[in-house]
């Protein structure tokens, strides 16, 4: 009988992992001033951990390298990066205050749903989700960029401009996947006591 051999929590996929967890400190110690060379730093260590998003969760189904452990640091290495990064472009007032403070209280609200919901079915991440995060890291990376200290005035003004329809968007997304979420819910619980609802019978 041919069984399968658990796959060690030291692999590739999860160091890459890692290190995207240590570029967090990184990132915030380059950005802690925000003048052009500080931010061009920070874009720099954001773009970099960005891709390892991609790069370890690559790896790991590639290789069939997907453990507890990656998943559960994949997701705290996602929501730490973007959070760190929303609180110092707030820090630095380069983003209004209660933009960041709805974003991260979705995060939350969102990620306690999901392990609530855990002993009922499995929430998976939805497109909605997917597209707020890759929205807030093209926002993120258009607000770190110091525009005007390589781009004449009309271009920089431009792409500060589509910055913030970015940021827009992200918000809309934001709230958008969040509704959805709970619509996932609530449909989940439904259909939980539906199928379970005679267990609680009293005989």
């Amino acid at each position: 009988m041919n069984t399968q051999e658990p796959v060690p929590v030291l692999n590739i996929a999860n160091f890459v992992t890692i290190i995207r967890l240590l570029l967090i400190p990184a990132f915030i110690w380059a950005f802690w001033e925000a003048d052009p060379t500080s931010r061009w730093i920070a874009t720099g260590i954001f773009f970099v951990a960005a891709m390892t998003d991609k790069l370890d969760g690559h790896l790991a189904r590639s290789r069939n390298l997907i453990t507890d452990f990656g998943k559960l640091a994949d997701s705290i290495a996602d929501k730490a990066l973007i959070g760190a990064a929303l609180i110092m472009l707030s820090w630095h007032d380069m983003l209004p205050w209660w933009i960041t403070i709805v974003m991260l209280l979705r995060e939350v609200g969102i990620t306690v749903m999901r392990m609530y919901m855990k002993r009922k079915s499995v929430m998976a991440a939805g497109k909605g989700g997917k597209l707020k995060m890759m929205l807030q890291s093209l926002f993120i990376g258009g607000l770190l960029l110091p525009w005007r200290s390589f781009l004449p005035d009309w271009a920089a003004t431009t792409m500060e401009w589509a910055t913030w329809v970015l940021v827009a968007g992200a918000l809309i997304t934001s709230i958008w996947s969040a509704i959805q979420y709970v619509q996932d819910a609530i449909r989940i619980n439904k259909e939980y006591e539906k199928n379970h609802g005679s267990d609680n019978q009293p005989e």
